[in-house]
C-alpha cells in the first residue's frame, strides 16, 4: 500500500496545471479545453477559488430563471463518499446560489430503475458511475449525460502474503465482487483484457453480498476482492491488506468515473435549469477539491461510524474532484469507456461508439 494513497498532500492540482491556466488567461485563449478537462464558469461561489483550475473561457451565468427557486429532485447514493459534493452543495447553499431548491432522493434500486425514474420525471437528475450507466443507456432511456464529477473510488485489494501483488496476478485466482455486473468488475476486467488476460475465462469472479465478503476474505476463500470507498479506504488502514490496483492508475487517472444524468425533457424544455443544476454540482465538486476537510464534515452524517473526519478528508483528497469534463471532453471520455466495454463483450462489437456517445451526452455550456 502506497503511503500517498492514504495521505495525499494536495487536492490534485499541480504546478504545471497552474502554469497552463495562467498562460491560457494571459493569451486570452478563446472557448476551449485545456488538456482533457473542461469546466464552465457560472455564478462562482465565493467559497471556490476558480483561479486554481485550468479555465480558458468565461461562461454565461448559470442561474435558473424565475422569482422563486426552481424545485428539483436529485437522486444519489448517500453511502457513496465520492458523492460528498452533494451534501457540500446543501451545507454551503450552492444550490440556492443557482436559484434551485433541490430535494435529495437516496436511491438504492437497480440502475435500470434509476434511469427509468429520471426519464419519466420521478426524478430530475441523478449521479452514478459511467461503467454502470452506459450499458443500460443503450436501451434508449431519455436521459442525457451533462458532466463528469470526479475520478477514483474503485480498488482491487488483497491480503498481504496472498501472492496477489499486481493486476496480472489475478490470473487463475478467485476474486470476490459485490456485483457481477458492477462497475468495478467491468473496470478491472477491461484492465485485464488490455494486459492480454481474458477476464471471462482466466479469473474466477464470485459474488459475495454484504458482510459475507469480509468473511470470505478472512477465511481465505478468495485471493483478492474488489471494493469501493469508503469500505476499501477503511480496510486499507489495516496492515493486513494492500492495494493491488485502482481506477486512478495509468491513463485512467485523468478520466471521470462518476457522471451527472439529466431528464431529457428538462434539457430540451428548460435548458437554463439543467445548466444551473449541473453548474451547481460542479461548483460543489471544486469546493470539495479545495476544501476536503469541510467536505468531510458535510458528508459525515452519511458515513460509516468507523470513518473519522480525517478518513473522510483523506478520501476527498484521493478522489479527483478537480476533474469534471463537459462538452467535447466529456463526449470523448464516454466514447472511450464504450470502446473499453466492447473489449470485454459488455457492448456488442458492432456498436458505433461515436454515435452512442453523441446520443447520450448533452453540451450545456458550448464547450
Amino acid at each position: 500500500m502506497r503511503n500517498d494513497i492514504l495521505r495525499p498532500t494536495s487536492p490534485g492540482i499541480d504546478r504545471r496545471q497552474l502554469l497552463r491556466a495562467g498562460a491560457a488567461a494571459a493569451a486570452a485563449v478563446p472557448l476551449g479545453v485545456i488538456g482533457a478537462q473542461a469546466f464552465p464558469l457560472g455564478t462562482a461561489s465565493s467559497l471556490v477559488d476558480f483561479s486554481q483550475f485550468p479555465i480558458c473561457r468565461t461562461a454565461a451565468t448559470a442561474v435558473a430563471p424565475g422569482s422563486t427557486p426552481r424545485k428539483l429532485k436529485l437522486s444519489w447514493n448517500a453511502g457513496a463518499v465520492c458523492l460528498a459534493p452533494v451534501p457540500v452543495a446543501i451545507d454551503n447553499k450552492i444550490f440556492e446560489k443557482h436559484n434551485l431548491d433541490v430535494e435529495l432522493v437516496n436511491y438504492s434500486g437497480s440502475t435500470d430503475q434509476l434511469l427509468e425514474a429520471i426519464a419519466t420525471g420521478k426524478s430530475d437528475a441523478g449521479l452514478g458511475m459511467a461503467l454502470r450507466w452506459l450499458k443500460p443507456l443503450e436501451q434508449g432511456f431519455d436521459v442525457k449525460i451533462a458532466a463528469g464529477t470526479h475520478g477514483g473510488c474503485m480498488r482491487v485489494l488483497s491480503r498481504v502474503g496472498s501472492g496477489v501483488d499486481k493486476l496480472t496476478d489475478l490470473k487463475g485466482k478467485i476474486v470476490a465482487v459485490g456485483d457481477l455486473a458492477g462497475p468495478d468488475k467491468n473496470f478491472f476486467s477491461i484492465q485485464l483484457a488490455k494486459l492480454g488476460i481474458d477476464p471471462n475465462t482466466a479469473v474466477d469472479w464470485r459474488a459475495y453480498p454484504g458482510n459475507l465478503l469480509q468473511l470470505a476474505v478472512e477465511k481465505g476463500e478468495v485471493q483478492a476482492f474488489l471494493a469501493s470507498d469508503p469500505i476499501a479506504y477503511l480496510w486499507l488502514k489495516d496492515p493486513a491488506y494492500k492495494e493491488v490496483a485502482s481506477n486512478l492508475d495509468g491513463e485512467y487517472r485523468e478520466r471521470t468515473c462518476c457522471i451527472v444524468g439529466l431528464r431529457g425533457a428538462l434539457v430540451r424544455e428548460e435548458p437554463d435549469v439543467a445548466r444551473a443544476l449541473t453548474q451547481a454540482l460542479l461548483d460543489a465538486a471544486m469546493f470539495t477539491a479545495q476544501n476536503p476537510d469541510k467536505a468531510a464534515q458535510s458528508f459525515q452524517p452519511y458515513a460509516p461510524k468507523t470513518a473519522s473526519l480525517d478518513d473522510l478528508a483523506g478520501m476527498a483528497r484521493y478522489h479527483t474532484h478537480h476533474h469534471h469534463p463537459v462538452g467535447a471532453a466529456l463526449k470523448q471520455e464516454l466514447k472511450s469507456y464504450a470502446d473499453d466495454l466492447k473489449l470485454v463483450s459488455v457492448f456488442k462489437p458492432s456498436t458505433d461508439t461515436t454515435k452512442f456517445a453523441e446520443r447520450i451526452y448533452v453540451d450545456l455550456f458550448g464547450v
